[in-house]
């Protein structure tokens, strides 16, 4: 069980204006979620406290918590707003902790403080790419339209107090679910809904993403289902049923996104849609594999269902899977990538479907189209292109370091020693079939 780390969230009001941010892409926390201002507590934060009439229930450690954020992270000194009379009430909405799915989890303290008029805040720029008052309304509207990614608590407190600005309390700030029966479930961007069943994935992930996508009228498409097992299959199942779906899409032929949709397909009636390379891959292992089930075959450019009223387009992202397809909004609003990166992990580009220039190749394509969003198969959506900028540097640096090796005359097994050093030993076995990756690839660009 992971360690659960108490935080505040301050959301500021003023009638029935929020002061709401974007985190900035790099963060390494829910980056490019909007959120509001805070962060974990510190030891020694009950020395921000204030003792007022307005804070008296409040807990001193927390609430200093919220007032050292406050002048990290705004400018603004809450205790001197409050002495000062600007400062109406401060109440502590509620609580979210992180759910047990989450390799990181927060106890998450939402703090109301409601100003008599709005303040202009001196805002970090390391931590909040857009920073402004919006009426609970417009925010609402913003994120109804597609175009905002937020946690459920955050959208739960926005939808609350749009119905009542008053509000003081909110009862259950958590995602629920009944883990007997279904499989973890949320909707960080509307329309989106991650479901996450345990896989046979590798370390140190151990879920695959399925997302079902389509308006009502339109196709709705379940991505990648692959449950690990007959009882998280059942859950699975039960998810699926109680959401609705019309057709499976399977990305590429490995088995963590794929795993028991044949049998999906058959008890729920449902076709198969995915890449003719993956088709031909999967046949291989299994030739019955898809006996008795209608199979379509889509390629670059084909519209297979609408987001929002926006087309959902397929592209062909070779690189860590030859037949590899990655579904995005015609908008760019979001774009569901895949293995092309991992939210927990690393990708690995090896056997005989694996081509590391190619890999360079689509990741720069994705850079260049710039969506708002990305959705990994493993891990949580994030803002902006801004991992995949990072993991194309890496896999730059790693091609810089295998050159050197092997000008140096170093063995694949000596290379792998020398550059993985830190990387678990159980994990060098993938790490030698992305050297040999690279390798090829310096072959063909003639550096050796």
């Amino acid at each position: 069980m992971s360690k659960i780390i108490d935080a505040v969230s301050i959301v500021m009001t003023c009638g029935d204006e929020i002061f709401a941010i974007q985190r900035q892409f790099y963060l390494k926390a829910f980056p490019g979620y909007w959120s509001f201002p805070g962060g974990k507590v510190d030891p020694g934060d009950e020395s921000f406290s204030l003792t007022h009439e307005i804070t008296k229930d409040l807990d001193p450690r927390l609430l200093g918590a919220a007032v050292r954020e406050g002048q990290e992270e705004l400018g603004i000194d809450l205790r001197e707003e409050i002495k000062n009379g600007t400062v109406r009430s401060i109440h502590c909405l509620g609580l979210a902790v992180t759910p047990d799915f989450n390799p990181y989890r927060f106890a998450t303290y939402f703090f109301k403080v409601d100003f008599k008029k709005k303040v202009n805040f001196i805002v970090d720029e390391n931590e909040a790419r857009i920073a402004k008052w919006m009426s609970a309304e417009n925010l609402l509207s913003e994120f109804n339209k597609g175009q905002i990614l937020a946690v459920p608590p955050t959208i739960k407190v926005i939808e609350t107090l749009g119905r009542d600005p008053e509000t003081t309390a909110i009862e259950d700030l958590n995602v629920i679910y009944d883990g007997e029966e279904f499989v973890p479930c949320i909707e960080s961007l509307k329309g989106m809904p991650q479901i996450m069943a345990l896989s046979h994935t590798l370390p140190p992930a151990t879920r695959t993403n399925s997302f079902l996508i389509g308006d009502a009228g339109s196709p709705r498409l379940l991505i990648d289902p692959s449950p690990k097992d007959d009882e998280e299959y059942r859950k699975f199942k039960n998810t699926v049923m109680s959401m609705g779906a019309d057709k499976i899409l399977i990305t590429h032929h490995h088995p963590d996104h794929y795993e028991r949709s044949n049998q999906l397909a058959r008890e729920l009636n449902l076709p198969v849609l995915l890449s003719a390379y993956t088709l031909e891959r999967i046949i291989r292992e299994d030739k019955d594999y898809f006996a008795g089930i209608e199979i379509e075959i889509i390629k670059e450019n084909d519209c297979v269902t609408r987001w929002l009223t926006h087309d959902v387009l397929v592209m062909e992202v070779p690189g860590h899977d030859e037949g590899q397809v990655a579904l995005y909004s015609r908008d760019l609003s979001w774009f569901l990538a895949g293995d092309l990166f991992q939210g927990i992990g690393t990708v690995v580009i090896g056997g005989e479907a694996g081509n590391m220039k190619k890999y360079f190749q689509t990741l720069e394509k994705i850079i260049e189209l710039s969506p708002k969003i990305l959705f990994p198969s493993h891990g949580i959506g994030l803002g902006g292109t801004y991992i995949l900028e990072k993991t194309l540097e890496h896999r730059k640096l790693r091609e810089e370091q295998i050159l050197n090796c092997f000008k140096r005359g170093l063995s694949e097994e000596e290379m792998l020693a020398e550059i993985y050093v830190d990387v678990r030993k159980d994990l060098w076995p993938y790490a030698l079939e992305n050297i040999q990756k690279h390798l090829e690839k310096l072959k063909a660009d003639g550096k050796c």
